[in-house]
């Protein structure tokens, strides 16, 4: 071969290894970037990984090559942040574990294509990088909702237990989604440009902003807390053995015999289906706990069925052991307490995982609160539902407390439950107002009104814990206008790359 020939050939090459180079560096970004969410905390992972995207999107030679390197990028993000959601399938794993693979595979891409369109469209419409981060923004803002909505594993839950965390009273999860986005993608705008001091610059700028007003924030003294004790009861039943007819009561003389051990508390809070029978049939459980709790309310979460419909709902319990009031979950877990087209699933004889009625929960009408007497008014949320932002506003009167009643005993030991622990810490910032939070397995907390720990059992561990209710602060700017203002951000950083587009040629 010739001297030309052979140039030729390598120059034919360096494409090639450019775009599988690219092909790799997209995934293993995002999952570097996936190191900033609990267990890890790793916030700076997420801030280098999301810088890696921009500059790899602001590489790529058209806009099927820019939506292909953010898809890859969400998918090993996903990938990594939510590999716990294969726990739930090994439970039964002679049933359900040849469908863990696909799970993971399926959730993981199919929130990747949020990720894609944005970058596709951003490239198509030469957007330039704050466009890149409006639409990434409002991907996830559309994640969040549509299809039922999860907002798991956000960008921005990396800076839970920081101090930027608290900006989420300011301006809400997709806010500081936003911001996020636009701390990583703007400094790489600047570079590419030729002015990497100003794009360090205004790096170190943005988290000084972040870090500095979160700090203030946290350096406000909290309130004094409450003179009224709840007490969070934790049986840590594994979801093997939390049915089995012979562990059931051995559950259950575990939570009665924490529910009355002195001092007596105010509250007591048991987990999310903490009672394995019906509602209707549980007249003595109920009174026994009653008599065990000395008089003091018990709020527990237990199953119930009306008119042949199956909830799985959280009851107030009075001094002589009756049902006082009732909250039914609404937010549901596709495929977990309900299956989409029921109807299909039944015939090839798979019902939802987490619902022990065969045709899966009914949801109940929305959020409301239950009246504690001299605690106030409390927004119960379970399990799920405290990941949505929405589900803990909204009801009529605001609520002293909200009370998570959860069994993350489904997510396994190792990031599910860290994961959903810090989104129930996000709610308390957001709102102003502690979380009241017990888990089967745990972890239980004791949130203060600005997301901190006063009190915790740790994963895995039988017992419980007592402790001053925390006291709410007055209503920050989120829990007043909701997220309207960070959509209307990202709008506007929208329309002003349109311009700036529009204004270049």
């Amino acid at each position: 071969m010739s001297d030309e020939g052979a140039a030729a050939g390598q120059a034919a090459a360096r494409p090639a290894r450019a775009v599988a180079l690219r092909r790799i560096a997209a995934p293993a970004a995002g999952a570097a970037a996936a190191l900033g969410l609990a267990p890890f905390d790793v916030w700076p992972a997420t801030l280098a990984g999301l810088i890696a995207l921009a500059a790899l999107w602001q590489a790529a030679p058209d806009p099927r090559a820019a939506g292909r390197a953010a898809f890859l990028f969400a998918a090993g993000y996903f990938g990594v942040a939510l590999h716990w959601i294969v726990e739930p399938f090994f439970v039964e794993p002679e049933l359900y574990g040849w469908m863990a693979p696909f799970a993971l595979f399926f959730m993981a891409t199919g929130l990747a294509l949020f990720w894609a369109l944005a970058g596709w469209a951003a490239a198509r419409a030469r957007l330039g990088l704050g466009g890149f981060a409006a639409l990434l923004a409002l991907a996830e803002l559309a994640r969040a909702h549509l299809f039922s909505g999860f907002p798991w594993a956000m960008p921005a839950h990396a800076w839970i237990g920081t101090p930027a965390m608290q900006w989420a009273a300011w301006i809400g999860p997709h806010g500081l989604n936003l911001a996020t986005l636009a701390l990583a993608l703007a400094p790489v705008a600047l570079w590419t440009s030729g002015r990497r001091a100003a794009g360090a610059a205004a790096l170190a700028a943005g988290l000084a902003l972040l870090w500095g007003a979160g700090l203030a924030r946290e350096a406000r003294p909290l309130p004094d807390p409450r003179a009224e004790t709840v007490r969070l009861i934790q049986p840590n039943a594994p979801q093997r053995e939390k049915w089995d007819p012979d562990r059931i009561p051995v559950f259950y003389a575990r939570q009665v015999s924490y529910t009355m051990a002195a001092p007596r508390p105010d509250l007591v809070l048991w987990p999310e289906t903490a009672l394995p029978g019906l509602l209707e049939r549980s007249a003595r459980p109920l009174a026994h706990i009653a008599e065990a709790a000395g008089g003091a309310p018990v709020v527990l979460g237990i199953q119930r069925s009306e008119a042949g419909r199956f909830y799985n709902s959280a009851v107030l319990i009075g001094p002589e052991g009756e049902a006082r009031d009732i909250y039914d979950k609404h937010h549901l877990v596709p495929f977990g307490e309900y299956m989409p087209l029921p109807a299909l699933w039944a015939r090839l004889g798979i019902t939802g995982l987490a619902a022990r009625a065969e045709a899966g929960y009914t949801p109940g009408p929305g959020p409301r609160t239950l009246d504690l007497g001299a605690l106030g008014h409390a927004l119960p949320l379970i399990c799920y539902e405290a990941v949505f932002p929405e589900d803990a506003m909204g009801t009529p009167e605001r609520p002293a407390m909200l009370l998570h009643l959860t069994n993350d005993a489904w997510f396994g030991t190792f990031s599910g439950p860290y994961q959903h622990l810090a989104q129930a810490r996000l709610r308390a910032v957001e709102q102003g107002v502690p979380v009241l939070r017990a888990a089967n397995t745990g972890v239980s907390a004791v949130i203060d009104a600005r997301g901190g720990l006063a009190e915790t059992i740790p994963l895995g561990t039988a017992g419980y814990a007592d402790a001053p209710v925390p006291a709410a602060l007055a209503p920050p700017l989120y829990a007043r206008t909701g997220g309207w203002p960070a959509v209307a951000a990202m709008l506007a950083l929208l329309g002003l790359a349109a311009a700036r587009r529009a204004g270049g040629r």
